[in-house]
């Protein structure tokens, strides 16, 4: 038989400074420490359901302000264009202000009074946020947001021959001031069935178009993604959230090449999508000119 051990005050305490108390390769605790307490986790609570959504109103063109993201740039010329022309007032945002003179003399004289100018950097949150805040004092609301920011061609070489701020250049242009300037001016029209968020994005993230594009299309991918994340983070946005998918070039009426799209029928296009509010989540790819003319109809 064993004989029945008694411990001393003392004697647990000695045990507990070598570590004695924690079994076999337990670790050691300081007399008068505490020990490390457990984490625990806790799941994020979901945002709650709104209780009252915005009916589904009719409005008329004049009353809708349509802010154009990338509208300086080369689509976004033909999507002012096309929106303004339909009788939308249109806002603009860019940090170049000489841009933006050369878009009011593009546009037709008849509609330069509805166009909305606003010298900002929306490359920044901070710039974003004072750019809505600028656009809203300007034009009073916003209804619709058209996103076409970023470049439509890079060839700068292969990787190897590339340096990581080329390759940052290259993800602001076409990723990070989409995710930027979205969380800025999507709160703006998510809860309202009669707003619209659309985004023009193009067919490079799909593959590398030829040798050399490959940042291109890194960039190009990550806007897909992006835009992938969003139907599916908020499936249930009253906003119409959509995508028009461009697998083609874009130039204007002097530089057409066979199988481009002419940038003021594509604005159209996009000018109707927003027009007619009548989808939603979708991706809409327009791959030839025949495309184009359909998506009109």
């Amino acid at each position: 038989m064993f004989a029945k051990r008694t411990f001393s005050a003392e004697s647990v305490r000695r045990r507990a400074r070598v570590g004695g108390g924690a079994g076999r390769g337990g670790a050691r605790v300081a007399e008068g420490a505490c020990p490390r307490p457990r984490l625990k986790l806790r799941a994020r609570a979901a945002p709650a359901p709104l209780t009252h959504l915005p009916e589904l109103v009719h409005m008329a063109n004049s009353e809708r302000v349509v802010l154009a993201l990338g509208g300086g740039g080369l689509v976004g010329r033909g999507v002012v264009k096309a929106l303004l022309d339909r009788g939308f007032r249109v806002a603009v945002i860019s940090r170049d202000a000489s841009r933006l003179e050369q878009l009011k003399a593009f546009v037709s004289p008849s509609t330069r009074d509805n166009l909305i100018t606003v010298v900002g950097d929306i490359g920044s949150e901070e710039g974003a946020e004072e750019a809505k805040k600028a656009v809203l004092k300007a034009a009073g609301k916003v209804t619709d947001v058209v996103s076409s920011l970023g470049f439509s061609w890079w060839q700068g070489g292969p990787p190897h021959t590339q340096n990581l701020k080329e390759l940052l250049w290259v993800l602001e242009a076409l990723l990070l001031s989409t995710f930027v300037s979205w969380k800025a001016f999507f709160p703006l029209v998510r809860d309202d069935p009669n707003c619209t968020y659309t985004f023009i994005t193009g067919g490079a993230g799909d593959k590398v178009l030829m040798p050399g594009t490959g940042f291109l299309t890194v960039g190009a991918a990550g806007a897909l993604a992006f835009c992938q994340v969003l139907r599916e983070e908020y499936p249930e946005a009253p906003c119409k959230l959509n995508q028009l998918k461009v697998n083609t070039g874009v130039a204007p009426p002097e530089r057409m090449a066979p199988g481009y799209l002419n940038h003021l029928e594509l604005g159209e296009a996009v000018a109707a999508l927003v027009e007619r509010k009548t989808d939603s989540h979708k991706v809409f790819c327009i791959d030839t000119p025949a495309d184009l003319k359909t998506f009109l109809q």
